[in-house]
């Protein structure tokens, strides 16, 4: 997930990147769907891609960048990358409203638009997800419903992805089982704040070991705090006053004066746990871990196992 030591430069940032590139990639666990995707291209669509990336790459090569100003230039290449790709999906999104209005379809449709987890780009020197902390943990949550929610409304209720389900049934007018465990988005968005809505959600970590290697932790994150628990390489735990640190650069835990608050965030994340029926092995294993990792197809097991 570094940005220095684990981002490729062809199959991450794209340097020299054609259908038909034979390289072995820097990483042993390297994610090359971007250039699976290559493979899928028109003739058309290759050009224009080349043509983008192919000067770039030239100037990329004579430069014969080392240390920091590769590190500067490799954060520079993928945050651009980034930004392009959600500038064409807000293009895309803008593109499915017009055809909307163009069907007069736009008071009889509801817009939802939400995304995979957020993605590091550059924070805390990482890119991708996975982690608990903040830049990753939060998602987009825009909602148009034509006469019920607000133009403009901002609603600061804790709410998740696992509630998505329960909304559009609601929404819908279907009957929601009783063993799916989220709330309906309804209420909300029709401007009311019920009493007894959450007041923290919880989150568990996984997939691991697998391709980026994070490791499995859990944890609970309430209005203003945040308490996550690393469990496989040891009794690691973090703590954070999001009021006040925002950014998640100071850990609390076990610091003077903490003792209480440490000891109700723990009361509420075991409460969780029971509540989501998380009964998974958070032992710590690291000589389990390591057997495993040396057995022939650890990862690719690993992953169905999550």
């Amino acid at each position: 997930l570094e940005i220095d030591r684990h981002m490729d430069l062809n199959y991450d940032l794209f340097v020299d990147l054609t259908p038909d590139f034979d390289q072995e990639p820097s990483q042993k666990r390297q994610d090359r769907s971007a250039w699976a995707n290559m493979k899928r291209m028109s003739a058309g669509q290759l050009k224009a891609w080349r043509d983008a990336y192919g000067p770039k790459d030239e100037a990329f090569h004579r430069a014969k960048l080392t240390g920091k100003e590769l590190v500067r230039w490799k954060y520079q290449r993928y945050a651009k990358n980034y930004l392009r790709c959600i500038k064409g999906v807000d293009e895309s999104v803008g593109r499915l409203r017009g055809v909307l209005k163009e069907l007069g379809l736009t008071e009889n449709t509801i817009v939802i638009y939400s995304s995979d987890q957020g993605f590091y780009v550059g924070d805390h020197g990482w890119y991708d997800k996975r982690w608990m902390y903040e830049e990753s943990l939060k998602m987009p949550l825009i909602v148009k419903w034509p006469g019920v929610t607000v133009p403009g409304a901002r609603n600061t209720h804790m709410v998740q992805n696992l509630d998505y389900a329960q909304t559009f049934l609601d929404i819908a007018g279907s009957p929601i089982p009783n063993d799916m465990q989220g709330l309906s988005l309804v209420p909300l968005l029709k401007g009311r704040s019920p009493e007894d809505w959450r007041t923290s959600i919880y989150y568990h970590y996984y997939e691991f070991p697998s391709v980026h290697m994070v490791p499995r932790h859990y944890g609970i994150r309430t209005k203003r705090y945040k308490l996550m628990h690393f469990y496989r390489f040891g009794d690691e735990w973090e703590l954070y006053d999001l009021e006040k640190d925002p950014d998640e650069l100071t850990n609390l835990y076990g610091r003077l004066g903490y003792e209480g608050l440490t000891k109700d965030l723990k009361k509420q994340l075991a409460d969780l746990r029971e509540y989501y029926e998380d009964d998974g092995d958070v032992a710590e294993k690291p000589e389990a871990w390591k057997k495993e990792m040396r057995s022939p197809g650890a990862v690719s097991r690993n992953k169905l196992d999550s």
